[in-house]
């Protein structure tokens, strides 16, 4: 006899978990998965959308920057470089979804989950402390790029009616306040889930200041009617030895950043229905999607600094590389705020819900931790939202904090080189090659063990080598700025 699937549907997950109590095992239905939750939908079109919308991000916008610092060969040969290891690295940690059997083995929902269960014990502590530094990192990142943003669209203005040989001076720290209130009311949706509607405006947003970016590239190049640049980066010279180290090293930061998304792949894989088992979905959907973001970031990398050579900008859309036309560079620009607006929201609500989690188990019982009150949203309508106290508080204390230290530290380009740097070894390659090889079992000092940890140790030798760079970029222009008081 066939199942009522409209039925048996309606049926709460813990229904289905007492029936599968009472089987001594969770059922498996036409409309339930193995694990008892409803039956998953996702194929490799809308992974890879997932991954796509994930990867492409405000972190394009330095890219012309980091192939100026490397030049024509050592750039994109970098930027295709990184793009064979995410891909590498992203296809063993898709096979970690799983414990055991790659079709019915036990399920890994997150990251986190991924690493417990293939390695436990202290490697799950290090691999949370990296994961929620790096989302706090980028929190204070995404403001940084939102105010740059906003003072770029009044200087816009300005350059359009004054004449681009005024300076100018604009003061990034109301911008920075301004989108740190936003912040602070966004902040207050409960779940993840229910910021779905955000993320898709957040998506098409970075594909429309992207695509501008492209689109002025191209414009400027036509415009000179050359291709600038040089096959080894800004030369010796222009900027002395030390600084071209230090900036060539930064440059593999900022690209490391721009296709960082191993943190969010598992839970991307949670969304793919089997059969055929996720990790061959999932595959093909990294596969797809590592090779659309390539060809679009060589794109506007490569349009960038054929357009401006050595005088790349750091941040392609505020840099003033361009200045015509000032609307279409205004239309990119509050694209990108409205982007980080919600890609802020993305990347702490994981941030939220562990700390939120945390207190609930350590005090259970106390209403300034639990309690929800009801509060009324529309006179009109029995519409209302549940405020918690300690929700209220200590989110609004998280934002402010992200706020003050994006005031103190407001330099886009080697803030994002720095997280690239210190997220790409151990999310990307570290905590994956560890993973693959404790759930698959390979010996060590096998041929297979071996390459792994010579990629693992080679890529761990770039971050080091990325983050220092950036740790040297962030110094130098700690020596001439004055926190809260200079201008752009």
């Amino acid at each position: 006899m066939g199942e009522n699937c409209d039925v048996d549907c309606s049926l709460s997950i813990s229904t289905k978990e007492m029936v599968a109590m009472e089987l001594g095992q969770i059922v498996e239905t036409s409309c339930h998965d193995d694990d008892g939750r409803v039956k998953r939908t996702g194929t490799v079109l809308t992974a890879s959308a997932h991954i796509i919308t994930a990867v492409i991000g405000s972190g394009v916008l330095s890219l012309a920057w980091a192939i100026g610092q490397l030049g024509w060969v050592a750039g994109p040969f970098v930027m295709v470089l990184f793009s064979f290891v995410i891909y590498y690295t992203s296809t063993l940690l898709s096979d970690c979804y799983r414990s055991g059997d790659p079709v019915s083995g036990k399920r890994n929902y997150t990251y986190m989950d991924a690493v417990r269960s293939n390695l436990g014990g202290a490697k799950v502590k290090m691999c949370g402390i990296v994961q929620y530094v790096n989302l706090f990192g980028v929190a204070v990142g995404y403001t940084i790029a939102a105010s740059i943003s906003m003072i770029a669209i009044e200087k816009s203005n300005c350059f359009h009616s004054k004449g681009h040989d005024n300076p100018c001076h604009v003061s990034g720290n109301a911008y920075m306040i301004g989108f740190g209130v936003a912040e602070v009311l966004l902040s207050q949706i409960p779940d993840f889930d229910q910021i779905s509607w955000l993320s898709i405006v957040a998506a098409i947003m970075s594909f429309t200041y992207s695509s501008i970016g492209l689109l002025l590239g191209i414009l400027q190049v036509a415009g000179n009617g050359e291709i600038k640049g040089s096959l080894t980066g800004i030369a010796v010279g222009k900027i002395t030895h030390t600084q071209k180290i230090f900036r060539s090293l930064q440059a593999f930061g900022d690209i490391a950043f721009a296709y960082s998304y191993s943190i969010i792949l598992i839970e991307i894989q949670d969304t793919v229905r089997s059969p055929p088992s996720e990790a061959k979905t999932m595959k093909k959907a990294t596969m797809v999607s590592v090779a659309v973001t390539t060809v679009f970031y060589m794109a506007c990398g490569c349009m960038g600094y054929a357009a401006f050579g050595d005088k790349s900008p750091g941040n392609l859309l505020t840099g003033f590389g361009f200045y015509n036309p000032y609307w279409l560079l205004d239309i990119a620009n509050i694209a990108i705020v409205i982007h980080l607006v919600g890609a802020y929201q993305v990347f702490c609500q994981p941030l939220f819900a562990f700390i939120e989690k945390w207190v609930s188990q350590q005090w259970p019982k106390s209403g300034f931790a639990m309690k929800e009150i009801e509060i009324p949203i529309s006179f009109r309508r029995r519409n209302s939202t549940n405020i918690n106290l300690f929700r209220l508080i200590w989110r609004t204390a998280f934002v402010i904090l992200t706020t003050i230290i994006s005031m103190l530290l407001p330099f886009f380009n080697d803030v994002v080189g720095l997280l690239g740097a210190l997220s790409f070894w151990p999310l990307t390659v570290y905590f994956p090659v560890e993973m693959y090889i404790a759930s698959m079992k390979i010996p060590k000092w096998t041929t297979r063990w071996v390459g792994l940890q010579i990629l693992s140790l080679s890529c761990f030798v770039i971050s080091v080598s990325a983050a220092t760079g950036s740790i040297a970029g962030v110094l130098a222009d700690l020596k001439v700025y004055r926190p809260f008081k200079t201008n752009y």
